[in-house]
């Protein structure tokens, strides 16, 4: 099914809706007035750039689509989003986005609001079990295939990355991960992959990565999984003596996750090399959307929308609209077969925010 929106997708209007949503106040505010829809949108997190970005966007857009709203901030805690669930079912919501972290215990919860016929979207992240209106998340496979395209490309097949996993606890850094590991051993047998576990901590990210260039001076390559590790990374690279211009013999790959505005910045100066640009806009945007949408009886069908995605079926009950999120370089190359576009270029929201 075609997907009708009167929301602008513009450069300017971002801008717009960020200075809006700044202005709009913090947890529990409401966008609009009357007899607008009550939804709540429970934030995941607030301790990266990337999910404060997210965060900015929302109550633009649900002003935009007039949506009331309430919020709250589950803080990486799936016992504080089931009870954030809960004060806002007290509280009369007719639909609830989240983007649970821990994809499996999120469950109950799921069914919970099912029951009582409380249409649920999910942002960035997937349940393992359960049924919600929908997923709107990029592909996070992809995710790792264009990292592992981009690390193989410039390592001419041969040497050692490390890769700094997400949570495995979520759909997130498991899709990213097994994607990264099964594009190196079919594309790049000659890589040697250190996989290394930091529940999407970064001071954990950093002390590993430390570890393996302690033990293995000649790593060339680094995927991080989400910005996260952004920092981290960044400092013991310049301590190592290897945050340096990508001309030089000593400089290691790095690949990032998310494209916030200082991962594009980095790739500009030469800090780290790529990024994989995970729409925070458009998960507000279409989180808010689709439950409009859900409020209101609509139904969609797998399929090609008018903005640049594919709904898929992922299982009986559970559909995921799949957003673009387009492999980000200093030079707009391709890489294995992967294009990518400059990170100074406009589309990217992260050139666009504040």
């Amino acid at each position: 099914m075609r997907l009708r929106t009167a929301l602008c997708s513009t450069a300017s209007a971002l801008s717009a809706l960020v200075l809006l949503s700044a202005c709009s106040g913090g947890s529990g505010t409401k966008a609009a007035s009357g007899d607008a829809p009550l939804v709540g949108v429970d934030y995941p997190r607030s301790d990266t750039d990337f999910w404060n970005s997210y965060i900015k966007y929302t109550p633009g857009y649900a002003g935009q689509l007039g949506l009331s709203l309430k919020t709250t901030n589950s803080q990486n805690d799936v016992a504080k989003l089931t009870a954030n669930a809960q004060t806002f079912i007290s509280q009369g919501v007719k639909g609830i986005a989240m983007a649970p972290q821990d994809t499996a215990a999120i469950a109950p919860t799921l069914a919970q609001l099912d029951a009582k016929k409380i249409p649920v979207v999910t942002i960035d992240t997937r349940p393992d079990n359960g049924n919600v209106f929908m997923v709107v998340r990029a592909d996070n496979r992809a995710y790792g295939e264009k990292a592992c395209q981009y690390l193989g490309t410039k390592l001419g097949g041969v040497g050692k990355v490390v890769m700094l996993e997400g949570g495995l606890d979520s759909i997130n850094g498991r899709d990213r991960t097994e994607a990264f590991n099964d594009c190196m051993k079919k594309d790049y047998p000659g890589i040697k992959v250190f996989g290394e576990a930091t529940n999407w901590d970064g001071a954990v990210a950093a002390q590993k990565l430390q570890t393996d260039l302690t033990a293995n001076p000649d790593i060339k390559g680094v995927y991080m999984e989400s910005s996260f590790a952004l920092a981290g990374t960044l400092q013991v690279l310049k301590q190592r003596g290897l945050l340096v211009d990508p001309a030089d013999k000593k400089h290691v790959f790095v690949v990032s996750n998310d494209g916030i505005p200082e991962e594009l910045k980095s790739i500009a100066a030469g800090k780290i090399d790529a990024t994989v640009s995970q729409p925070a806009d458009l998960y507000a945007k279409y989180a808010l959307y689709y439950l409009q949408a859900a409020i209101g009886g609509k139904t969609f069908a797998p399929g090609r929308t008018d903005h640049d995605s594919t709904i898929i079926q992922v299982r009986p009950g559970l559909r995921e609209d799949q957003l673009p999120a387009p492999l980000v370089t200093r030079d707009g190359g391709t890489y294995g077969d992967v294009p990518s576009v400059r990170s100074d270029d406009t589309s990217l929201w992260g050139n666009n925010l504040g």
